[in-house]
């Protein structure tokens, strides 16, 4: 008898339902060649999704036109959930190479949406007739007409091809800048030993004067070396086509363009709210380097320094923890084995379900994209499901710098009613264990983890039926109220006691200690504010130039001309640097944050405000917690920011709450 071959055909995962926990992504299943196709299909479905709407035979109404559409593209979202995170997260060089090929054909689809004449006819339909929508349809409806207008939708035929065009460049202008930086990233670690995640960490402790400045000039001369992997180019280029976009829907600059729909508006309100913090951050700046001055003139007296030194950008972070130790008998070698990096995630969940009352378990069942990533389960005091959390917490060489969070799927309600739950990630890059001891966190590193569970939160309690709105789907400059809210809770006596303990002797973080980091926390803030000031109007500084300005840059020089123009006219003192300089600000070219970096500072106002309403109502009032979780969080995009600010406070946020918590 002959023998039979038998072959089986493998299924791309993302082509059939995940039968997996909670239908999270089975990545034992997922191969990189998986990713390509699938998005194709996707986009392919998508465009007969977008053909069913168009072809309806009824009138437009929001079920059959702008529900419809936020429901489009099932398959394309479940893939670029997953790839886009694993392709910042835990990129290697395929992953890098399907980004490269497929950020313009994914440009290209989008532009094929949001240039339609006859879906955006549907939409304005519905949008010019909202009477007898809920808020939430309203909001949605509102949001996706400003998506086709500020697209393109009203250009003539030249324009939206010039339109596509400059979208489908600055896609890639955008993911070579990101490569770039992670590839400088990595460089700057082979040569001076530290990640940059580590920079701060490294530059308070490194008693070696000439390693510093060797360590700062490299860190902040990331994609300004002249290499291969310069950022100067795809800076100007990015810069002169946001402006030609900008110009081509009427706009004077991209700035404009940018602000158009945002809380703040427009420039002029943005320059006039940073310069006033900018004031107050440089005059206490200013008092930290004269008390800086001061010890470092004690270490020329001992023979540690030559004559006249003076302190340098490179002195800053070394000396001014030489200061605190001074003024808060404060070091962060004491506080670093009380904060364990699980430590803090249990202090993170322990500050939820202290405030909101919700259960966070870890769920082994759920499968991980890298071994180092945790998985857990979230759910309500009811015991319902609220999402499936990872944290991805350590460094890899694979892994961008920063701090973010990200949906693997939104949370929305589907056509038939169900309440679809959200897969959110957390990604760091904190230090990872060595055979010594533990993952240990700086005080900054502690906020940075409860700041991006705060994003979580949001992402978790919302209760919305629209992915437009659901969760974090909220103006840029709104957003970051909720990640920066989560941060005070961070040191609060109660929640610290549950959480920080020492890791060596289990010992609980003695209160001297606790009161100590609760008055340094104030410390260096002019610095800090400064140089995060500097840079959020260094980002508007360029948004804000015309094309015939831009015109004028032509190399490298031009940009650091520019800066240092920028830098001598806001008022920043020489010893001080924006937080990101033009060629490694990857919030602005390459994470959506182009002329709204100052969102953290806006958002302050807001977060600060609010907690400072709690604590006048009592910190652990449960109303108060209810009140800012409906009102906020379960609410999403839902509803104006403002609106919602005054429903939970009872009065327009007050802009002064920002200084007294920074101690300015």
């Amino acid at each position: 008898m002959a023998a039979v071959a038998c072959t089986t055909t493998r299924t791309n995962p993302f082509m059939e339902e995940w039968n997996t926990p909670y239908g999270t992504p089975p990545f034992d299943k997922i191969q990189i060649s998986d990713y390509k196709p699938a998005m194709l299909q996707g986009i392919e479905e998508q465009k007969a999704d977008i053909q069913a709407i168009i072809g309806n035979a009824e009138a437009p109404t929001f079920e059959n036109t702008v529900a419809a559409l936020d429901r489009s593209g099932a398959l394309l979202s479940k893939v670029t959930g997953v790839f886009y995170n694993i392709a910042e997260s835990d990129a290697t060089e395929e992953i890098n190479a399907i980004m490269e090929e497929m950020t313009p054909i994914m440009s290209a689809a989008s532009d094929e949406i949001y240039m339609n004449a006859d879906l955006f006819a549907r939409v304005k339909a519905v949008y010019e007739n909202m009477e007898g929508l809920t808020r939430e349809q309203q909001m949605v409806t509102e949001k996706v007409y400003r998506a086709f207008v500020k697209n393109g939708i009203g250009l003539d035929e030249a324009g939206q091809a010039r339109f596509k065009e400059i979208n489908s460049r600055l896609a890639q202008l955008s993911q070579q800048f990101g490569n770039n930086l992670l590839a400088e990233n990595n460089a700057f670690r082979d040569s001076i030993g530290v990640t940059v995640s580590q920079y701060s960490d490294f530059m308070s402790s490194c008693p070696d004067r000439s390693l510093r400045k060797k360590a700062f000039l490299a860190y902040s001369s990331r994609g300004n070396n002249g290499n291969d992997k310069d950022n100067n180019a795809i800076v100007l280029e990015i810069m002169k086509l946001r402006t030609e976009q900008a110009q081509l829907l009427g706009y004077p600059n991209s700035a404009a363009y940018l602000l158009d729909g945002k809380m703040a508006g427009n420039s002029e309100t943005v320059d006039k709210f940073l310069a006033e913090i900018f004031a107050a951050a440089m005059a206490k700046a200013k008092e930290e380097k004269a008390d800086m001055q001061k010890v470092m003139d004690d270490d020329i007296k001992a023979g540690y320094l030559p004559e006249g030194s003076k302190i340098e950008p490179w002195d800053w972070f070394f000396y001014a923890e030489k200061v605190r130790k001074i003024k808060y008998d404060l070091d962060e070698e004491q506080t670093k084995p009380y904060f364990q990096a699980d430590s803090v995630m249990k202090g993170v969940f322990y500050a939820a379900h202290k405030i909101y009352g919700i259960d966070i378990v870890e769920a082994p069942e759920v499968q991980v994209y890298n071994p180092a990533v945790k998985a857990y389960k979230i759910c309500d005091a009811d015991g319902s499901l609220l999402g499936i959390f990872y944290r991805d917490y350590y460094t890899r060489d694979t892994k961008r710098g920063g701090a973010w969070m990200n949906n693997f799927r939104e949370q929305y309600v589907d056509a038939a009613g169900n309440d679809v739950r959200p897969i959110i990630v957390n990604v760091c890059n904190f230090p990872p264990a060595t055979e010594e001891q533990p993952s240990l966190l700086t005080i900054d590193q502690v906020q940075t983890a409860f700041h991006e569970f705060g994003h979580a939160l949001h992402g978790f309690l919302t209760k919305c039926h629209y992915q437009a709105v659901s969760g974090t789907g909220v103006a840029r400059d709104f957003v970051e109220m909720f990640s920066q809210f989560n941060e005070h809770w961070a040191f609060q006596k109660e929640i610290l006691s549950n959480y920080a303990n020492n890791y060596k002797t289990g010992e609980t973080i003695p209160d001297e200690l606790v009161e100590k980091i609760g008055n340094a926390l104030k410390f260096n803030m002019g610095f800090m504010t400064g140089e995060l000031c500097a840079a959020s109007i260094l980002d508007m500084k360029w948004h804000e130039l015309s094309a015939e300005e831009l015109a004028k840059f032509t190399d490298a020089q031009s940009i650091r001309d520019f800066e240092v123009k920028v830098c001598k006219e806001m008022g920043l003192i020489d010893e001080i640097i924006p937080r990101y300089r033009t060629t490694y600000f990857n919030h602005i070219f390459n994470s959506g944050y182009s002329a709204g970096y100052y969102s953290y500072l806006w958002a302050e106002v807001l977060d600060t405000d609010a907690f400072e309403f709690f604590q006048k109502n009592g910190i652990y009032n449960p109303e108060v917690a209810k009140s800012f979780r409906q009102t906020f969080l379960e609410k999403g995009g839902s509803e104006e920011p403002m609106t919602l600010f005054r429903t939970f406070k009872g009065s327009d946020p007050d802009p002064g709450a920002l200084l007294r918590n920074r101690g300015l």
